[in-house]
């Protein structure tokens, strides 16, 4: 008799098909860690297998987690590469737990916009060119970067920036580029890109809310300068 491979199974037995068709809650304790193995021996198929494994633990995952994975590989059926595999899944529960749910700020002003790209952007020896998306309260959804290039500037695809905002499903967004030059002042072409920007984005509702200029730990808000 061979090992009970999940694919051999009865489709509607299938852990696998279950999570696609029900989503992963669908699923017990036991066919989530079917799902990390794959198979079980040639006594257990996999859930029996993961049964069995969770039986010694109490049924608790929080249990479950506490063992290495030289422990796991105690149990027959279970290799290092499944072992690894169990004690990766648990691991990355762990620390979800403790990130918790992400705070999104809220950009109320030029000096909140400007927090968000201060670490992104402040101390390159090169121009880069980013956007960050907002939802209707005007707090933060992403960042992302819409163009790199030298020290005395970069080539902005205004269609990239509105493509992803537009996947983001964003309300507004706020621009951003650093000057590595140190000068803060914006040059002819900031303020044509911002206009370009500004207009294209209207037509798809979304509204330019700033551009932001960094250079070292200064910055310029053409939304405080009244040039948005």
């Amino acid at each position: 008799m061979k090992s009970q491979s999940i694919k051999n199974w009865a489709a509607d037995d299938r852990p696998r098909e279950k999570l696609l068709q029900k989503g992963p809650r669908a699923l017990s304790d036991a066919e989530l860690i079917a799902l990390l193995i794959g198979s079980g021996t040639r006594e257990l198929s996999a859930v029996e297998l993961s049964r069995h494994i969770l039986m010694q633990c109490s049924n608790n995952l929080t249990e479950l987690a506490r063992h290495s994975a030289k422990e796991l590989m105690k149990y027959k059926g279970i290799g290092e590469a499944k072992a690894i595999s169990i004690v990766a899944a648990l691991e990355i529960g762990r620390r979800r737990k403790d990130c918790g749910s992400p705070v999104r700020p809220k950009i109320t002003s030029s000096a909140d916009a400007a927090a968000v790209f201060f670490p992104l952007v402040a101390d390159l020896p090169h121009e880069e060119f980013w956007a960050a998306t907002l939802d209707r309260s005007n707090k933060l959804k992403e960042q992302f970067m819409v163009s790199s290039g030298g020290i005395s500037g970069t080539v902005t695809d205004v269609r990239i920036l509105l493509k992803k905002s537009l996947e983001a499903s964003a309300s507004s967004i706020i621009v951003c580029h650093n000057h590595p030059s140190g000068n803060i002042e914006p040059s002819r072409q900031d303020k044509e890109i911002t206009q370009k920007i500004k207009e294209a984005a209207k037509l798809l509702d979304i509204q330019l809310l700033d551009h932001i200029i960094i250079a070292g730990q200064k910055y310029y808000s053409f939304a405080d300068e009244g040039l948005i």
